[in-house]
């Protein structure tokens, strides 16, 4: 399948400047593709993009990845309504190792080009980039982006000057990026065209080249209607500190029926004939959610690796079954213990509750008990003066929230 029919069948077709966008299919061509450091890691909404870059690997086009140390001292403005908070250099250089380790994991076996813009900016003078770059950025163009005119209308919250100069410093990315790795294509998902569109012009304006744009559509929950990757708990990270392994393969699990076809192809290398395949038993039977525990499993190996993937099914199997954590032989409770997040027990039950990230209080962790919403060893806990003998015990919420408590 050639790479635009590809993208196309995946749901990865958006906006592009190229004219004849025939151009993906044939030679080799170096692009790139950014993440700000504006958040502790990348999310599952920036893993749809890493998906689609490994197609355009794939495709045999060379990737440049970049971490945003200069850009996330800013933020990115597109989007927001109100000035975005400035995040300390520790922060951000802290940001910056988390998702370049990312990177490198989730593209474990390409040969990748990692770079931080921080290294070129920070040598570059004021008055420099202002003969450089800002000479040739029209005013018009700036002013015209539809986020600065409702920051500046009448009922808007205004815009800094360094958050309005943002494109700059992202538009100068690609130049730099062109002369020195020869990049002619950024992939972005569509909230970046704007910004994008800085750095195709730049380099036409400064070097007489074109370059080009291929954008992606951002992924959204149809049952919500939000950005894809956010749950009631927050964000799902692909930081296992941020999000579990097993919570990160749950999260899949849990998708809707309807979902779950878009998402196969979005978050797996299934090919045509394997995802056909695979929708056509699900179809047949529903109930058994193989559908869900493919996509589970696939999305779960690319980000955390299959050793962990399979760990975690493991322990997905043995929770969900009908046996009794106490009647579980040693093997299995290693399992859960070294999947599920683990914490040493606190005298005052609803503590634990907390710790374990079912509650966010011991008010809201009280309401839970009160519910019938909180479970050891499978057996429901009404009494929020609980008291645990030693031992290891299997905390639940609900169907889908577990974490192991362990009194000495």
């Amino acid at each position: 399948m050639k790479l635009t029919e590809e993208l196309k069948w995946r749901g990865f077709e958006n906006q592009t400047t190229y004219k004849d966008i025939n151009a993906l299919n044939s030679g080799s061509i170096t692009f790139y593709w950014g993440v700000d450091p504006s958040g502790p890691g990348m999310t599952v909404g920036h893993l749809a993009m890493a998906m689609m870059i490994k197609h355009f690997i794939n495709a045999g086009h060379k990737p440049i990845l970049l971490v945003g140390g200069a850009t996330g001292l800013i933020g990115d403005p597109d989007g927001k309504a109100q000035e975005r908070d400035l995040k300390s250099e520790a922060e951000i250089n802290k940001n910056v190792s988390i998702i370049t380790h990312q990177y490198e994991k989730v593209f474990e076996g390409e040969k990748l080009v990692v770079v931080n813009n921080y290294d070129w900016f920070k040598n570059i003078g004021y008055l420099d980039f202002l003969r450089d770059v800002g000479k040739h950025v029209p005013m018009r163009q700036m002013l015209g982006r539809e986020f600065v005119q409702s920051r500046l209308s009448e009922n808007g919250s205004g815009i800094s000057y360094a958050e309005f100069s943002y494109s700059l410093i992202q538009g100068y990315d690609f130049l730099h990026l062109y002369r020195d790795f020869g990049a002619t294509l950024q992939v972005c998902g569509s909230d970046q065209w704007g910004n994008s569109i800085a750095g195709v012009d730049l380099i036409r304006r400064k070097d007489g080249i074109e370059a080009n744009i291929y954008s992606a559509p951002l992924i959204i929950n149809k049952s919500t209607g939000v950005k894809f990757g956010k749950t009631e708990a927050g964000a799902v990270w692909l930081d296992p500190k941020l999000t579990s392994p097993f919570d990160f393969y749950q999260f899949w699990f849990n998708t809707d029926d309807e979902s779950v076809k878009d998402y196969l192809k979005i978050y797996t290398l299934l090919d045509k004939k394997e995802y056909d395949e695979l929708i056509s038993k699900f179809e047949a039977n529903q109930s058994s959610r193989i559908a869900q525990k493919t996509l589970a499993f696939e999305a779960t190996k690319i980000v955390h690796g299959v050793k962990i993937a399979e760990e975690v099914l493991k322990a997905t199997q043995i929770l969900f079954s009908k046996e009794k954590y106490n009647d579980l032989p040693e093997a299995s409770k290693k399992t859960l213990s070294n999947t599920l997040l683990v914490i040493d027990a606190k005298p005052d039950f609803l503590e634990n509750i907390v710790l374990s990230g079912m509650a966010s209080s011991n008010t809201e962790a009280l309401s839970c008990v009160k519910s019938g919403a909180i479970k050891i060893n499978g057996i429901s806990v009404n009494d929020p003066k609980h008291n645990l003998e030693n031992g290891h015990y299997l905390l639940q919420k609900g169907k889908n929230l577990f974490a192991i408590v362990v009194k000495k």
